[in-house]
């Protein structure tokens, strides 16, 4: 990379929160920032906010907001097209975009919803990103292009996936489908990291803490009565180990970590067993081949 080559990241949910913060962040450090939203509404406002952060102002880093709702499949495909079309290379990826829910949903491709909008979207948008991912990575130092996977707590609250139910279809339960998302989070950061270490491109998962933030908005009463109960930092404090992680030469000294508050933390205990982490790999790769894509 050379020294006038602009650094360029993704966003994904970009539009409020902790995806919007860390937006914000990288804009303002030079970035060319490119976001990923699935309200057009909440888009367009959190796009004038980053770019009004960027550097030197709103006429300062390149800002473009695209619309995508991750949890369907062909939307993930068409926004990886929509990001080849305006740049070259991705040198941070940030699958960030992901939320609660109170119902099973099936969306119209077969997938329950929530699964869907948490791992198989962030999923296949990250392979159809790889060539930019590796195009950036091959004028970079090693390590200096990054994926980050905003996971969360909740991977620790289960003990693992049931393979024979991943989705959840038949035994659905709001709670536990946002912590087999979460975990699959990690693992996916985990298989990352063992496939791209030769492209020197490093992969990591992290917890942010409770943020308060329109996050639990669509999640289960009960849910959202005991998160109103906490205290939650900001979005701008949930977004710092985003920002850290994607800046930082730290996040690029080690692959397949899961983080909180810029600190390794002890992740699900599955996450280190290398054959689960290729077993959710193979599984989601045979959901996304049922939708034909």
């Amino acid at each position: 990379m050379t020294a006038k080559t602009q650094r360029v990241a993704v966003v994904t949910g970009a539009s409020s929160g902790i995806g919007k913060e860390t937006a914000k962040a990288l804009a303002s450090q030079g970035w060319r920032v490119i976001g990923v939203g699935r309200n057009p509404e909440r888009s367009a406002a959190a796009e004038a906010e980053i770019r009004a952060a960027s550097s030197g102002g709103p006429n300062g880093s390149q800002v473009d907001m695209l619309r995508a709702d991750l949890s369907r499949m062909a939307d993930a495909v068409r926004v990886a097209g929509e990001i080849a079309a305006l740049t070259d290379r991705v040198d941070v990826l940030v699958n960030n975009a992901g939320g609660m829910t109170k119902q099973q949903v099936i969306t119209p491709e077969g997938f329950e919803e929530n699964f869907a909008g948490n791992h198989l979207g962030p999923f296949l948008l990250t392979e159809r990103l790889l060539p930019l991912l590796r195009r950036a990575a091959a004028d970079a130092p090693k390590g200096g292009v990054r994926i980050l996977n905003t996971s969360s707590d909740a991977s620790e609250m289960i003990p693992g996936l049931d393979f024979n139910d991943l989705q959840g279809l038949e035994n659905f339960n709001p709670g536990y489908a946002y912590c087999r998302g979460k975990l699959a989070n990690v693992l996916f950061a985990r298989g990352l990291a063992k496939r791209l270490a030769d492209d020197g491109i490093v992969a990591h998962a992290m917890h942010p803490g409770f943020v308060e933030s329109n996050f639990i908005t669509h999640a289960d009463p009960h849910a959202q009565a005991h998160m109103r109960t906490l205290t939650g930092k900001t979005a701008e404090q949930g977004a710092d180990t985003l920002v850290w992680l994607a800046t930082s030469d730290e996040g690029g000294q080690t692959s397949g970590g899961y983080f909180f508050e810029r600190k390794p933390r002890a992740p699900n205990p599955v996450a280190l067993d290398d054959a689960y982490v290729d077993r959710l790999w193979e599984e989601s790769e045979k959901l996304i081949a049922q939708a034909g894509l």
